[in-house]
């Protein structure tokens, strides 16, 4: 079958291109090709591969090939654990590498990972003979450059973004047509907690402002305050419905931005079937190559770059765990440290880590000694702005001492008194008269 200048085959078809050993990668959240992913999977079924490496980022939707049943079949080995595969990695049927995500194209380009088969999602091509990469660059560019076969399922639903997204049609070997809609992404509506937490980062975010933020209901709730701002700018690896309203009204117009004037730049999406409408065909928004968003050093000449994350535990020195729980792995170190370090080095600039001060159990957050096993993210030395719902402190140029103290803070009025006594055990009787 022929469409316009294409031969298509069926997903069935397409897969058999894989061999056993080998690297596939997959496009990212709401590009997950689906249909590839199953007729992949039915190849498993079949008992016809063995000891394929699965790669991604954070993906939506099913991921089949981590199911204890593909032991020995399919191996996942991805740069972040999404909620889709984290009861497998934890239970170890899948695995996790450990990356920063700006040097996630690192591990294609530079040749520590093969990748022998990339499956990605496109939209039509143009007159041009141009397809985009839509709401997946990410990584996904760097595999599709690499990757000895380049399998695109042509959707409809692909939004046609521009920027690193762009790339000829040359560079893709087997077609095939699919028009599922994108994956979209639910967030819960801010808690009161969030609500708070949204407000006290907000009131550290200057006009002029150049933002970027993780996931979740936090950054949603923190954009939902900046109704009165002016001139923000978006530089950041993703962004979500929440930032929609706020170019609707023209605070965020890219005007202060060092680089980039005007542009909003991400390298993948993650929202609901508005965000794709939203870039589809707008050259307001670039969406690029995880190399150049979250490199620090490009980071760094926007000024006053606003990075908000979030974080699962922080102990009395400021330390940061974000991706484990424990010995259990939870998500991934992303881009935290990437725009930590390029918000700190920013003119203006500010690193906020934000989070509640207990978990839903009632369990401080805010620990005197991370947990067994948890690793360190953002580490003491990076720790900047951090935020909970009784306020935001900084850490920076403070002693161990004086960060224990304004960490306690803003923890839950109800840990306080166990804090100090943990930090009086640590640090001996000086602290006792530790100013804030």
């Amino acid at each position: 079958m022929t469409t316009k200048n294409y031969k298509v085959v069926t997903p069935a078809e397409a897969v058999k291109v894989i061999k056993s050993g080998d690297h596939v990668h997959l496009s990212s959240v709401a590009s997950s090709p689906q249909c590839l992913i199953n007729a992949m999977c039915a190849r498993g079924d079949a008992g016809e591969l063995k000891d394929v490496h699965i790669h991604h980022l954070h993906t939506e939707g099913p991921a089949p090939y981590t199911e204890a049943r593909y032991e020995g079949v399919f191996q996942h080995d991805a740069f972040f654990v999404g909620a889709n595969v984290r009861k497998s990695v934890q239970a170890g049927f899948a695995d996790y590498i450990p990356i920063f995500l700006s040097e996630t194209q690192r591990l294609y380009r530079d040749g520590y990972l093969k990748c022998n088969v990339a499956m990605i999602q496109v939209c039509p091509p143009d007159e041009h003979g141009y397809v985009s990469l839509g709401t997946s660059v990410d990584a996904t560019l760097a595999a599709v450059e690499t990757a000895d076969h380049v399998i695109a399922v042509v959707n409809k639903n692909v939004p046609r973004a521009f920027g690193q997204a762009m790339i000829p049609m040359s560079l893709i070997d087997i077609f095939v047509e699919d028009d599922t809609p994108l994956e979209p992404a639910h967030f819960s509506e801010p808690s009161e907690v969030e609500k708070l937490i949204g407000l006290h980062c907000a009131e550290l975010i200057e006009d002029g402002a150049c933002l970027q933020m993780g996931i979740g209901a936090i950054p949603n709730a923190v954009l939902a305050q900046l109704g009165n701002h002016k001139d923000l700018g978006i530089h950041t690896e993703m962004f979500a419905d929440g930032v929609l309203p706020l170019v609707e009204s023209g605070v965020i117009n890219g005007a202060n931005k060092g680089i980039d004037k005007g542009k909003m730049v991400s390298t993948f999406l993650m929202g609901s079937q508005k965000v794709y409408d939203f870039i589809h065909n707008n050259p307001q928004v670039l969406m690029m190559d995880v190399g150049y968003t979250n490199d620090p050093f490009l980071i760094a000449k926007n000024p006053k770059t606003t990075a908000i994350n979030s974080a699962l535990q922080v102990d009395i020195t400021g330390q940061v765990c974000a991706d484990s729980l424990g010995t259990k792995f939870y998500s991934g170190v992303g881009g935290q440290i990437d725009f930590v370090y390029g918000a700190s080095r920013s003119k203006g600039g500010k690193a906020i880590i934000a989070m509640p001060s207990v978990t839903n159990k009632g369990v401080s957050k805010i620990a005197p000694v991370l947990a067994p096993g948890a690793g360190v993210v953002t580490t003491r030395n990076h720790m900047h702005w951090f935020v909970t719902e009784y306020g935001a402190v900084n850490l920076y140029g403070k002693t161990l001492q004086e960060r224990a103290k304004l960490l306690i803070t803003v923890a839950h009025p109800d840990h306080r008194e166990a804090l100090e006594q943990a930090a009086f055990e640590r640090f001996g009787s000086h602290f006792r008269f530790v100013t804030k």
